[in-house]
């Protein structure tokens, strides 16, 4: 059977990168169903997520001048990875398999034809992965290295250099479906599902135009998001701290009394200034990292939806 495909692009403020990004994915998605890869019924579907620019003006537009284009319209801005999350869910049902990437033209198009190859032979995930990161500055580069060992050391599994491109059969799509937090990583989250998956390896470009939509203070929150969401270590390892604080403190006490039954005491203003700040400094932190996932909790048990669509713009299904 010739699957039906869907490639779900989330969008905000993309006025200026959209119609190329139409031009050249409308380009390979006929190629792919001309040369009998993929249905005829199947679709870009971009996901318009709360944008204050043309941006869901040009995709109706787009549907409006050639089906293949249809577009699903949030009620507000729900940020990044809602969006995403909201076209799979929209789509999975009209779909055989989907694949998800960036509206800024980065990920490499010419790597569909492999991940399909790779879900005709059997893999319900295949993930993009970047095969350098020529095109990222030192400090990224650096950064995203630690943070992939860092999110490895605290038992989150997940795929070095991959961001969300990537193919997801219905079966891995329906999996996903039973995940009801409100805290999404997806990155985190679609490992969990346990489907077999492969990787497809591609050369990340230059953005084609404006500007990144994650800037320094949005990746720190999404890399913390990422860390809270999926792992309770950062909470067990200051539990650990703060025993180990306990037994320094025992040890000291013992040298202090020591000390001074020997009469070798020393006025001790900068060791007990030096001390408090210490230890207060880990009490904030310490609270800091227990509030973050207290506030996680209370997000949760709200329940409230990851997202609301205002319209679908798709062809009706005989």
């Amino acid at each position: 059977m010739i699957p039906i495909l869907y490639i779900v692009i989330p969008c905000y403020n993309e006025e200026e990168v959209l119609n190329e990004t139409a031009s050249r994915l409308g380009a390979k998605l006929r190629s792919l169903i001309e040369g009998g890869t993929v249905s005829a019924r199947s679709r870009i579907c971009f996901v318009n997520d709360g944008s204050k620019d043309r941006t869901w003006e040009i995709i109706r537009s787009l549907h409006e001048g050639d089906t293949i284009y249809s577009g699903v319209n949030l009620s507000r801005n729900r940020g990044h990875q809602n969006a995403l999350l909201a076209g799979l869910m929209t789509v999975k049902d009209l779909c055989d398999v989907t694949i998800s990437m960036d509206a800024d033209l980065q990920d490499d198009i010419e790597a569909v034809d492999a991940m399909l190859a790779k879900c005709a032979e059997g893999f319900d995930i295949v993930y993009g992965v970047r095969s350098n990161r020529g095109t990222d500055t030192a400090f990224k580069r650096n950064t995203a290295l630690s943070y992939y060992r860092l999110l490895a050391r605290l038992g989150i599994e997940s795929v070095y250099n991959h961001a969300d491109y990537r193919l997801m059969s219905r079966r891995a799509l329906d999996g996903l479906a039973g995940f009801k937090e409100v805290n999404l990583f997806l990155r985190g989250m679609v490992p969990l599902i346990g489907f077999p998956s492969a990787t497809v390896e591609y050369a990340r470009g230059e953005r084609f135009a404006g500007e990144s939509k994650y800037p320094f203070h949005k990746m720190v929150a999404f890399a913390i998001e990422g860390v809270t969401s999926l792992s309770v270590k950062p909470i067990r390892f200051i539990t650990a701290l703060g025993i180990a604080v306990i037994i320094i403190a025992v040890i000291l006490a013992i040298v202090f009394i020591v000390q001074y039954f020997m009469g070798m005491t020393v006025p001790g203003w900068a060791s007990t200034i030096v001390s408090i700040w210490a230890l207060g400094g880990l009490q904030l932190f310490a609270i800091g990292i227990i509030g973050e996932y207290i506030g996680k909790i209370y997000l949760e048990t709200k329940a409230r939806p990851r997202f609301l669509v205002q319209e679908f713009l798709d062809e009706p299904r005989e």
